[in-house]
Protein backbone atom coordinates (compact mmCIF):
# COMPACT_ATOMS: atom_id res chain seq x y z
CA UNK A 1 0.00 0.00 0.00
CA UNK A 2 0.72 3.65 -0.17
CA UNK A 3 1.73 5.34 3.02
CA UNK A 4 3.32 8.97 4.60
CA UNK A 5 6.39 8.24 5.83
CA UNK A 6 8.70 10.73 8.42
CA UNK A 7 12.66 10.36 6.78
CA UNK A 8 13.58 13.48 8.97
CA UNK A 9 13.24 17.03 9.38
CA UNK A 10 11.50 18.20 6.85
CA UNK A 11 10.97 15.30 4.66
CA UNK A 12 8.01 13.30 4.14
CA UNK A 13 7.73 10.91 1.68
CA UNK A 14 5.19 8.64 -0.10
CA UNK A 15 6.61 5.07 -0.19
CA UNK A 16 5.07 1.27 -0.95
CA UNK A 17 4.88 -0.39 2.31
CA UNK A 18 3.21 -3.98 3.92
CA UNK A 19 -0.60 -3.61 4.25
CA UNK A 20 -1.12 -4.02 7.79
CA UNK A 21 -2.37 -7.37 9.30
CA UNK A 22 -4.45 -8.38 12.24
CA UNK A 23 -1.68 -8.81 15.28
CA UNK A 24 -4.49 -8.90 18.05
CA UNK A 25 -8.14 -10.74 17.62
CA UNK A 26 -9.69 -7.36 18.81
CA UNK A 27 -8.08 -5.42 15.97
CA UNK A 28 -9.91 -4.45 12.57
CA UNK A 29 -8.15 -3.24 9.76
CA UNK A 30 -9.99 -0.09 8.10
CA UNK A 31 -9.45 0.83 4.37
CA UNK A 32 -8.77 4.62 4.59
CA UNK A 33 -11.29 7.04 2.28
CA UNK A 34 -10.00 10.06 4.26
CA UNK A 35 -7.28 11.32 5.97
CA UNK A 36 -5.85 14.67 7.30
CA UNK A 37 -2.96 16.71 7.89
CA UNK A 38 -3.14 17.75 11.76
CA UNK A 39 -1.19 20.89 13.33
CA UNK A 40 0.35 18.28 15.45
CA UNK A 41 1.83 16.91 12.80
CA UNK A 42 3.76 19.66 11.92
CA UNK A 43 6.05 19.15 15.28
CA UNK A 44 6.76 15.70 13.96
CA UNK A 45 8.04 17.65 10.27
CA UNK A 46 9.91 20.08 12.15
CA UNK A 47 11.67 18.04 14.17
CA UNK A 48 10.40 18.75 17.78
CA UNK A 49 8.98 15.19 18.57
CA UNK A 50 11.75 12.69 19.59
CA UNK A 51 11.58 8.86 19.23
CA UNK A 52 11.15 9.05 15.50
CA UNK A 53 12.38 6.62 13.32
CA UNK A 54 12.92 6.86 9.16
CA UNK A 55 9.92 5.61 7.57
CA UNK A 56 7.53 5.84 10.51
CA UNK A 57 3.74 6.14 8.99
CA UNK A 58 2.34 9.40 9.99
CA UNK A 59 -1.47 10.45 10.09
CA UNK A 60 -3.75 10.16 13.48
CA UNK A 61 -7.17 11.74 11.69
CA UNK A 62 -8.69 8.99 9.26
CA UNK A 63 -11.62 7.40 8.32
CA UNK A 64 -13.15 5.01 6.21
CA UNK A 65 -14.28 1.37 5.52
CA UNK A 66 -13.46 -1.92 7.90
CA UNK A 67 -12.32 -4.73 5.44
CA UNK A 68 -11.29 -6.92 8.44
CA UNK A 69 -11.94 -7.87 12.25
CA UNK A 70 -9.89 -9.90 14.48
CA UNK A 71 -12.30 -12.84 15.83
CA UNK A 72 -12.69 -11.20 19.25
CA UNK A 73 -14.68 -8.00 17.81
CA UNK A 74 -18.02 -7.41 18.25
CA UNK A 75 -19.14 -4.38 17.64
CA UNK A 76 -17.69 -4.09 14.24
CA UNK A 77 -18.27 -6.19 11.27
CA UNK A 78 -16.92 -5.66 7.67
CA UNK A 79 -18.34 -3.15 5.32
CA UNK A 80 -18.95 -0.52 8.91
CA UNK A 81 -17.92 2.87 7.85
CA UNK A 82 -16.14 4.52 10.74
CA UNK A 83 -13.91 7.22 11.91
CA UNK A 84 -11.20 6.53 13.95
CA UNK A 85 -10.32 8.41 17.02
CA UNK A 86 -6.33 9.49 17.06
CA UNK A 87 -5.63 8.28 20.49
CA UNK A 88 -5.65 4.80 21.26
CA UNK A 89 -7.50 3.35 24.27
CA UNK A 90 -8.47 -0.02 25.90
CA UNK A 91 -11.64 1.20 27.40
CA UNK A 92 -11.13 -1.47 30.19
CA UNK A 93 -8.39 -0.02 32.57
CA UNK A 94 -8.79 2.72 35.92
CA UNK A 95 -8.65 5.85 33.14
CA UNK A 96 -10.71 4.38 30.24
CA UNK A 97 -13.71 3.45 32.85
CA UNK A 98 -13.82 7.12 33.99
CA UNK A 99 -13.81 8.10 30.62
CA UNK A 100 -10.31 9.77 30.67
CA UNK A 101 -9.78 7.83 27.40
CA UNK A 102 -6.12 9.85 26.59
CA UNK A 103 -4.97 8.45 29.74
CA UNK A 104 -5.41 5.17 28.99
CA UNK A 105 -3.16 2.74 31.07
CA UNK A 106 -2.46 0.05 28.30
CA UNK A 107 -2.42 1.32 24.98
CA UNK A 108 0.44 2.25 25.14
CA UNK A 109 3.35 -0.66 24.51
CA UNK A 110 6.62 2.65 25.00
CA UNK A 111 4.75 3.42 28.47
CA UNK A 112 8.45 3.13 30.24
CA UNK A 113 10.00 5.32 28.09
CA UNK A 114 7.14 8.15 27.93
CA UNK A 115 7.29 7.59 31.83
CA UNK A 116 10.52 8.53 32.22
CA UNK A 117 9.63 11.81 30.12
CA UNK A 118 6.29 12.82 31.53
CA UNK A 119 6.55 10.74 34.86
CA UNK A 120 3.69 8.72 33.50
CA UNK A 121 2.80 7.95 30.11
CA UNK A 122 -0.73 9.20 28.50
CA UNK A 123 -2.52 7.16 25.76
CA UNK A 124 -0.92 5.98 23.00
CA UNK A 125 -1.62 7.95 19.67
CA UNK A 126 -1.88 7.08 15.84
CA UNK A 127 1.32 8.14 14.00
CA UNK A 128 2.54 10.22 16.86
CA UNK A 129 6.06 9.08 17.32
CA UNK A 130 7.55 6.18 19.69
CA UNK A 131 7.23 8.18 22.46
CA UNK A 132 3.27 7.64 21.97
CA UNK A 133 3.37 4.11 21.31
CA UNK A 134 5.08 3.65 17.58
CA UNK A 135 1.62 2.66 15.58
CA UNK A 136 1.46 2.99 12.27
CA UNK A 137 -0.45 6.18 11.37
CA UNK A 138 -3.08 6.60 9.16
CA UNK A 139 -2.00 8.53 6.22
CA UNK A 140 -2.01 5.42 4.15
CA UNK A 141 -4.60 3.96 1.66
CA UNK A 142 -4.93 0.96 5.12
CA UNK A 143 -4.59 0.95 8.77
CA UNK A 144 -4.41 -1.27 11.41
CA UNK A 145 -6.76 -0.29 14.63
CA UNK A 146 -6.29 -1.74 17.61
CA UNK A 147 -9.16 -2.09 20.34
CA UNK A 148 -11.73 -2.01 17.89
CA UNK A 149 -14.77 -2.16 19.95
CA UNK A 150 -13.49 1.07 21.77
CA UNK A 151 -12.24 3.35 19.72
CA UNK A 152 -14.09 3.34 15.86
CA UNK A 153 -17.60 4.95 16.18
CA UNK A 154 -19.63 3.81 13.22
CA UNK A 155 -20.71 6.88 10.47
CA UNK A 156 -24.21 6.90 9.35
CA UNK A 157 -25.13 6.59 5.75
CA UNK A 158 -25.59 9.65 3.51
CA UNK A 159 -22.71 12.00 5.30
CA UNK A 160 -19.91 13.31 3.29
CA UNK A 161 -16.89 11.96 4.85
CA UNK A 162 -15.78 16.06 5.50
CA UNK A 163 -18.78 16.12 7.86
CA UNK A 164 -17.17 13.61 10.24
CA UNK A 165 -14.03 13.42 9.63
CA UNK A 166 -12.83 15.76 12.25
CA UNK A 167 -14.58 13.18 14.87
CA UNK A 168 -11.12 11.83 15.05
CA UNK A 169 -9.44 14.44 16.38
CA UNK A 170 -9.72 18.16 16.01
CA UNK A 171 -13.74 18.79 16.79
CA UNK A 172 -13.41 16.35 19.91
CA UNK A 173 -10.41 18.71 20.98
CA UNK A 174 -11.90 21.90 20.42
CA UNK A 175 -14.96 21.13 22.22
CA UNK A 176 -12.99 19.59 25.49
CA UNK A 177 -11.14 23.08 24.95
CA UNK A 178 -14.02 24.95 25.40
CA UNK A 179 -15.82 22.45 27.93
CA UNK A 180 -12.97 22.47 30.36
CA UNK A 181 -13.83 26.58 30.68
CA UNK A 182 -16.68 25.79 32.57
CA UNK A 183 -18.70 28.11 30.45
CA UNK A 184 -21.41 30.39 32.23
CA UNK A 185 -23.35 33.03 30.72
CA UNK A 186 -22.51 36.29 29.61
CA UNK A 187 -18.76 34.48 29.88
CA UNK A 188 -15.83 35.98 27.51
CA UNK A 189 -13.49 33.63 25.93
CA UNK A 190 -10.01 34.59 24.74
CA UNK A 191 -8.64 31.98 22.18
CA UNK A 192 -5.27 32.02 20.68
CA UNK A 193 -4.69 30.12 17.76
CA UNK A 194 -7.07 29.90 14.57
CA UNK A 195 -5.75 26.95 13.07
CA UNK A 196 -8.20 23.65 13.18
CA UNK A 197 -8.43 23.01 16.76
CA UNK A 198 -8.83 26.97 17.71
CA UNK A 199 -11.65 27.08 14.98
CA UNK A 200 -13.59 24.65 16.81
CA UNK A 201 -12.77 25.86 20.02
CA UNK A 202 -14.16 28.95 18.80
CA UNK A 203 -17.48 27.31 17.74
CA UNK A 204 -17.98 24.99 20.49
CA UNK A 205 -17.39 27.65 23.06
CA UNK A 206 -20.36 29.58 21.01
CA UNK A 207 -22.38 26.52 21.17
CA UNK A 208 -21.36 26.08 25.14
CA UNK A 209 -22.79 29.46 25.94
CA UNK A 210 -20.39 32.13 25.21
CA UNK A 211 -21.63 35.43 24.89
CA UNK A 212 -18.59 36.57 23.19
CA UNK A 213 -15.62 35.34 21.93
CA UNK A 214 -12.05 37.28 21.09
CA UNK A 215 -10.16 35.16 18.90
CA UNK A 216 -6.17 36.06 18.51
CA UNK A 217 -3.99 35.18 15.38
CA UNK A 218 -1.85 36.82 12.38
CA UNK A 219 -3.44 35.20 9.64
CA UNK A 220 -6.07 36.76 7.75
CA UNK A 221 -7.98 33.92 6.06
CA UNK A 222 -7.87 31.90 9.38
CA UNK A 223 -8.92 35.24 11.41
CA UNK A 224 -11.92 35.71 8.65
CA UNK A 225 -12.90 32.29 9.38
CA UNK A 226 -13.00 32.98 13.17
CA UNK A 227 -15.07 36.05 12.10
CA UNK A 228 -18.12 33.78 10.16
CA UNK A 229 -18.81 31.81 13.48
CA UNK A 230 -20.69 34.73 14.57
CA UNK A 231 -20.18 36.53 17.97
CA UNK A 232 -16.19 36.42 17.49
CA UNK A 233 -13.75 39.21 17.30
CA UNK A 234 -10.65 39.16 16.28
CA UNK A 235 -6.91 40.51 17.48
CA UNK A 236 -4.45 40.12 14.89
CA UNK A 237 -1.03 40.37 17.36
CA UNK A 238 0.68 41.36 14.53
CA UNK A 239 -1.12 45.14 14.88
CA UNK A 240 -1.71 44.89 18.73
CA UNK A 241 -0.47 43.10 21.65
CA UNK A 242 -2.92 40.69 22.78
CA UNK A 243 -2.82 41.33 26.53
CA UNK A 244 -3.86 44.62 27.06
CA UNK A 245 -6.17 44.43 23.59
CA UNK A 246 -8.02 42.00 25.55
CA UNK A 247 -8.27 43.66 29.25
CA UNK A 248 -9.57 46.82 27.22
CA UNK A 249 -12.28 44.78 25.31
CA UNK A 250 -12.86 43.07 28.66
CA UNK A 251 -13.62 46.17 30.50
CA UNK A 252 -10.30 45.92 32.84
CA UNK A 253 -10.61 42.68 34.01
CA UNK A 254 -9.77 40.11 31.15
CA UNK A 255 -10.85 37.52 29.98
CA UNK A 256 -13.29 35.09 32.20
CA UNK A 257 -11.55 31.84 30.05
CA UNK A 258 -8.24 31.46 28.01
CA UNK A 259 -7.50 28.81 25.56
CA UNK A 260 -3.82 28.32 24.28
CA UNK A 261 -5.14 26.58 20.95
CA UNK A 262 -1.27 26.72 19.77
CA UNK A 263 1.19 24.72 21.77
CA UNK A 264 4.94 23.94 21.11
CA UNK A 265 5.48 26.28 18.14
CA UNK A 266 4.09 29.49 18.97
CA UNK A 267 4.71 32.29 17.15
CA UNK A 268 5.33 35.96 18.96
CA UNK A 269 7.33 39.38 19.03
CA UNK A 270 9.63 41.20 21.81
CA UNK A 271 12.89 40.09 24.51
CA UNK A 272 10.50 36.93 25.51
CA UNK A 273 9.73 35.07 22.49
CA UNK A 274 13.28 35.87 20.55
CA UNK A 275 14.50 33.91 23.76
CA UNK A 276 12.19 31.13 24.02
CA UNK A 277 13.30 30.84 19.65
CA UNK A 278 16.89 30.75 20.93
CA UNK A 279 16.50 28.11 23.87
CA UNK A 280 14.50 25.92 21.51
CA UNK A 281 17.07 25.87 18.60
CA UNK A 282 19.96 25.10 21.08
CA UNK A 283 17.68 22.25 22.84
CA UNK A 284 17.70 24.14 26.14
CA UNK A 285 13.74 24.24 26.23
CA UNK A 286 11.59 21.93 24.41
CA UNK A 287 8.61 24.35 23.91
CA UNK A 288 7.90 28.08 22.88
CA UNK A 289 5.44 29.05 25.52
CA UNK A 290 4.58 32.94 24.44
CA UNK A 291 1.25 32.04 24.09
CA UNK A 292 0.69 30.44 27.25
CA UNK A 293 2.55 33.92 29.27
CA UNK A 294 -0.19 36.18 27.63
CA UNK A 295 -2.91 33.85 28.46
CA UNK A 296 -2.08 34.23 32.47
CA UNK A 297 -1.32 37.73 31.75
CA UNK A 298 -4.94 38.63 30.41
CA UNK A 299 -7.41 36.00 32.11
CA UNK A 300 -9.37 38.02 35.04
CA UNK A 301 -9.12 36.49 38.30
CA UNK A 302 -10.17 33.18 39.43
CA UNK A 303 -10.95 32.37 35.57
CA UNK A 304 -9.39 29.12 33.54
CA UNK A 305 -6.67 28.27 31.33
CA UNK A 306 -7.48 25.63 29.04
CA UNK A 307 -4.62 23.86 26.91
CA UNK A 308 -5.21 21.92 23.65
CA UNK A 309 -2.22 22.90 22.38
CA UNK A 310 0.22 20.08 22.51
CA UNK A 311 3.20 20.82 24.98
CA UNK A 312 6.16 18.29 25.08
CA UNK A 313 8.27 19.09 27.66
CA UNK A 314 10.35 21.70 29.25
CA UNK A 315 8.91 25.34 29.36
CA UNK A 316 10.94 28.16 31.38
CA UNK A 317 10.49 31.95 32.18
CA UNK A 318 6.49 31.37 33.40
CA UNK A 319 5.39 33.76 36.11
CA UNK A 320 3.33 30.98 37.63
CA UNK A 321 3.47 33.83 40.80
CA UNK A 322 0.55 35.28 38.67
CA UNK A 323 -0.93 32.13 37.82
CA UNK A 324 -0.80 31.53 41.61
CA UNK A 325 -1.80 35.21 43.09
CA UNK A 326 -4.93 35.63 40.36
CA UNK A 327 -6.21 31.72 41.49
CA UNK A 328 -6.21 30.77 37.66
CA UNK A 329 -6.85 27.30 36.91
CA UNK A 330 -5.55 24.97 34.66
CA UNK A 331 -7.25 22.12 32.43
CA UNK A 332 -5.15 20.63 29.84
CA UNK A 333 -4.07 17.07 28.53
CA UNK A 334 -4.49 14.95 25.62
CA UNK A 335 -8.20 14.47 24.46
CA UNK A 336 -10.69 12.35 25.59
CA UNK A 337 -12.15 11.17 22.06
CA UNK A 338 -13.96 8.58 23.13
CA UNK A 339 -15.86 10.38 25.46
CA UNK A 340 -17.08 13.16 22.99
CA UNK A 341 -17.32 11.61 19.45
CA UNK A 342 -20.73 10.22 19.94
CA UNK A 343 -22.52 13.56 21.22
CA UNK A 344 -20.64 15.66 18.61
CA UNK A 345 -21.62 13.00 16.02
CA UNK A 346 -25.53 14.00 17.37
CA UNK A 347 -24.68 17.77 17.13
CA UNK A 348 -23.42 17.27 13.35
CA UNK A 349 -26.48 14.83 12.35
CA UNK A 350 -28.72 17.46 14.36
CA UNK A 351 -27.31 20.27 12.02
CA UNK A 352 -25.90 22.21 15.00
CA UNK A 353 -22.46 22.74 12.97
CA UNK A 354 -20.83 21.57 9.40
CA UNK A 355 -17.30 20.78 10.21
CA UNK A 356 -16.97 20.34 6.35
CA UNK A 357 -16.27 24.32 6.34
CA UNK A 358 -12.70 23.50 7.55
CA UNK A 359 -11.31 22.00 4.47
CA UNK A 360 -9.51 24.63 2.45
CA UNK A 361 -7.54 21.75 0.71
CA UNK A 362 -8.26 18.85 -0.65
CA UNK A 363 -5.53 16.34 -2.55
CA UNK A 364 -4.19 12.78 -3.15
CA UNK A 365 -2.05 10.88 -1.09
CA UNK A 366 1.12 11.40 -3.05
CA UNK A 367 0.80 14.95 -2.91
CA UNK A 368 1.35 14.79 0.61
CA UNK A 369 4.83 16.38 0.70
CA UNK A 370 3.87 19.35 -1.36
CA UNK A 371 0.71 19.72 1.11
CA UNK A 372 2.58 19.50 4.38
CA UNK A 373 4.83 22.46 2.82
CA UNK A 374 1.71 24.22 2.09
CA UNK A 375 0.19 23.42 5.50
CA UNK A 376 3.58 24.52 7.28
CA UNK A 377 3.90 28.21 5.64
CA UNK A 378 -0.07 29.04 5.62
CA UNK A 379 0.27 29.29 1.89
CA UNK A 380 -2.57 30.11 -0.55
CA UNK A 381 -4.54 30.15 2.54
CA UNK A 382 -4.54 26.83 3.71
CA UNK A 383 -6.20 25.89 6.89
CA UNK A 384 -6.80 22.07 6.46
CA UNK A 385 -5.45 19.77 4.63
CA UNK A 386 -7.65 16.30 3.07
CA UNK A 387 -6.35 13.69 1.98
CA UNK A 388 -7.86 10.90 -0.63
CA UNK A 389 -5.47 8.25 -0.48
CA UNK A 390 -7.47 5.77 -3.13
Amino acid sequence: MKAVCWNGKHDVRVETVPDPQILNQTDCIVRITSTAICGSDLHLYNGYVPTMKAGDILGHEFMGDVVEVGREVKRLKKGDRVVVPATISCGKCFYCERTQFGLCDNSNPNAAITKKAFGDAPAAIFGYSHLYGGYDGGQSQYARVPYADVGPLKVPAGIADEKVLFLSDVFPTGYMAAENCEIQPGDVVAIWGCGPVGQFAIRSALMLGAEKVIAIDREPARLQMAERAGNVETINFENAYPVEELIERCGGRGPDACIDAVGTEAFGHGFGATLDWTKQLARVQSDRPNVLRQAMQACRKGGVISIPGVYGGIIDSINFGSAFNKGLVFRMGQTHMQKYMPRLMERIEAGDIDPSFLVTHTASLDQAPAMYETFKHKQDECVKVVMKPF
